[in-house]
């Protein structure tokens, strides 16, 4: 292995990077649910809108991709799996077939009340090795945390010009995740 070198800038240390942190603990949480979803033939994605459609009764799909924090495109892959199980139901408005609602099927709650046990128990493990107030105290932070960060302008780097060597390594072709553009 080569030696490496730190960067130039002075970036705070890896292990104090927030996205980090929350992406560590999402996967320790995670790692606790994983196999009763297994044991049931759902994906983590398909599990978060199950258990988001138990709570309304009719959503239209971009609320549910902003309450299951999917991309749209993700989403209907997701939905058209579902579907195809039986385990939601798609509606289109007669005043506009374009609109789309969802709502959990009746199958669909039978298959989330056998999971419930299985889900109830990893949260009871979780609330006693980490602490019933801890996770008050937890949820209470993440909270605030988004409200505040929700409260800001949303940063825009639009008009800013990189220097000639970097822009060389960026290029105009942009990869990854494409970016929800809200206002």
């Amino acid at each position: 292995m080569t030696e490496s070198r730190p960067a130039n800038v002075r970036l705070r240390s890896f292990s104090r990077s927030l996205p980090m942190a929350l992406l560590v603990a999402r996967e320790a949480v995670m790692n606790r649910f994983r196999s009763s979803l297994h044991l049931f033939n759902l994906t983590e994605q398909q599990w978060r809108v199950l258990r988001a459609l138990t709570s309304v009764h009719q959503v239209e799909v971009l609320d549910l991709a902003k309450a299951t924090c999917l991309l749209a495109p993700s989403l209907s892959r997701i939905l058209r799996d579902l579907e195809a199980r039986s385990l939601v139901l798609r509606e289109h408005p007669e005043a506009d077939m374009r609109r789309s609602l969802i709502s959990i099927s009746p199958r669909g709650l039978l298959l989330i009340d056998a999971v419930a046990p299985y889900s109830e128990t990893t949260y009871a493990e979780i609330t006693e090795v980490f602490g019933k107030d801890r996770m008050d105290l937890l949820h209470g932070l993440l909270k605030e945390l988004t409200q505040a960060l929700d409260a800001l302008p949303r940063p825009d780097h639009s008009g800013v010009e990189l220097g000639e060597e970097v822009a060389g390594i960026v290029s105009d072709r942009r990869r990854g995740r494409p970016r929800n553009e809200r206002g």
